[in-house]
């Protein structure tokens, strides 16, 4: 890996492209090294996962609704949306926008924390949009999401945007825009522009993970992944992008970012160097912030050491910046403890979420989600009895990628002071427990097991496993059908809202 400084130029100092991030990024794309088998098989393996987190969330308003949107633009040969019945046969940015907001719904697939936060899988879905369209085969697909992923990564290492409240999704416009340009063999010039382009139309606020948090968590990377795929159709067509898009004196670094006096030193491959990021990357084993996975699984240590939880008096969390911010106190919104709050907003609650895993030493994408299980009284009264500190030495940590935990420091009436801590997740990589393809597939037909019939499961579970050697026929059968897509006009039993096309 190589390090490049990052920083913004004046519009006389004509910063040549060969050394603009943009450009560097598009050649790493072109880059004809090999793809590794550690890596094919993790990306067969987040394959699976998104494909799982999907299945479990096709009846639910915001799918159907996106599922809709796409199946009103036809197009031959196209691309499927998982729950209609492959080959597909939508344009490939709307199959994209589909499939990705089903994976992105529940909050349940891979993630990686460093500088800034990201959920690499949403790089998935629009690239196997395109490789259905464009008749590429399963290396093809692993090539493009192998860079995908290394981008992003490298971005997140490199380039903090939290910190001026800018979405995770800026990263994620130029990683499929740079995995489209492996996947489809483009030249560098061509990726160059699409990856501008991307970003210069991804590039949101955080609002969208902000108080009351709404129904566009979901959309906001299907969003930025159609966009990408918009603009490298652009780029292919000759079209251009504002340049240098990343240290332009107007653009994205100098305003939106640190400032005109910013330096960033952002890591990618030499030439030749496989791309690896993605096994720095991590799934979920419950349906949550990832900040709060480690702290589901402490809870579940904790409760048995507990018992009568009505005798906690406090709880303390002492955690990274990150988490504090995001998830916990630190974040100040208030709608992080009400009882009536979204779905998407309780799942950013750290103390709500630890309260019903104390409660119940378990976590569920439904249930420990429903309205009556946030309204349960004592789980009001527990939950707001949680807080969360800001403490240097686990900030220190998770910027070294070793810990996205805490220690938790809980108080009781008779029983004294009990304390414990954890570093990881069982599920990480460094857990108890990590993932591994037996795991990825559990995962896969839990989740799956109440939507897709067994027999559309084991269909798609073994040509994921195939996922290197199969043909451009056999990538295209990447899907499944599901009853419960088969009515766009309703969502969980309930009549959904008529959109304007």
């Amino acid at each position: 890996m190589k390090l490049h400084e990052v920083r913004p130029r004046k519009s006389e100092d004509r910063l040549p492209r060969e050394d603009q991030l943009a450009w560097k990024l598009a050649l790493m794309a072109a880059d004809p090294a090999p793809v590794a088998g550690d890596v094919a098989e993790m990306v067969a393996n987040r394959l699976i996962d998104n494909a799982g987190v999907a299945a479990a969330a096709l009846g639910r308003r915001p799918v159907a609704n996106a599922r809709a949107q796409a199946l009103r633009h036809r197009l031959g040969p196209g691309a499927a949306v998982w729950g209609r019945p492959p080959p597909g046969g939508v344009s490939p940015e709307w199959a994209a926008w589909a499939n990705g907001v089903a994976v992105r719904e529940l909050d349940f697939h891979d993630t990686f924390l460093a500088a800034e936060y990201s959920h690499p899988g949403d790089n998935i879905a629009p690239l196997l949009a395109a490789a259905q369209h464009a008749g590429r085969s399963g290396a093809d697909l692993v090539r493009g999401i192998a860079t995908a992923y290394e981008v992003q990564v490298d971005l997140c290492r490199g380039i903090a945007l939290h910190p001026h409240r800018i979405d995770h999704v800026a990263h994620l416009g130029p990683s499929v825009a740079a995995g489209l340009g492996a996947l489809l063999g483009l030249a560098p010039e061509v990726t160059y522009h699409a990856i501008g382009q991307a970003l210069h139309t991804t590039t949101a606020t955080r609002q969208s993970r902000k108080g009351e948090i709404s129904t566009w968590k979901a959309y906001a990377p299907a969003f930025a992944g159609k966009v990408a795929l918009e603009a490298v159709d652009r780029a292919m067509r000759g079209e251009t992008s504002p340049a240098p898009i990343y240290e332009g004196e107007d653009g994205v670094i100098a305003w939106l970012l640190d400032g005109p006096d910013a330096r960033y030193e952002v890591p990618l491959p030499e030439p030749g160097e496989p791309k690896r990021a993605i096994l720095s990357t991590y799934t979920k084993e419950h349906s949550a912030e990832y900040q709060a996975q480690a702290f589901i699984d402490l809870a579940r240590r904790l409760r048995t050491r507990l018992g009568d939880l009505s005798a906690v008096r406090r709880v303390t969390i002492r955690t990274s910046h990150h988490t504090h911010h995001v998830i916990g106190t630190g974040s100040g919104d208030p709608e992080k403890f009400d009882p009536g709050a979204s779905r998407e907003t309780l799942d950013h609650s750290l103390p709500y979420i630890f309260a019903v895993a104390l409660e119940d030493g378990a976590w569920d994408h439904e249930a420990s989600y429903a309205p009556e299980r946030a309204k349960r009284p004592t789980t009001v009264a527990l939950w707001r009895k949680i807080t969360t500190e800001e403490r240097p030495e686990w900030t220190e940590r998770y910027l070294e990628g070793k810990a996205f935990g805490g220690h938790v420091v809980v108080e009781t009436e008779g029983a004294g002071v009990i304390e414990d801590e954890v570093e990881v997740a069982d599920a990480h990589p460094l857990g108890a427990r990590p993932f591994g393809r037996p795991e990825y597939v559990a995962k896969f037909r839990r989740l799956a097991r109440a939507t897709v019939v067994e027999e559309q499961q084991e269909r798609f579970l073994s040509l994921a496993a195939r996922l290197a050697e199969l043909s451009p026929g056999e990538v295209r059968q990447l899907s499944f059908a599901s009853d419960a897509a088969g009515d766009a006009s309703t969502a969980n039993g309930e009549r959904r809202g008529e959109g304007l096309f």
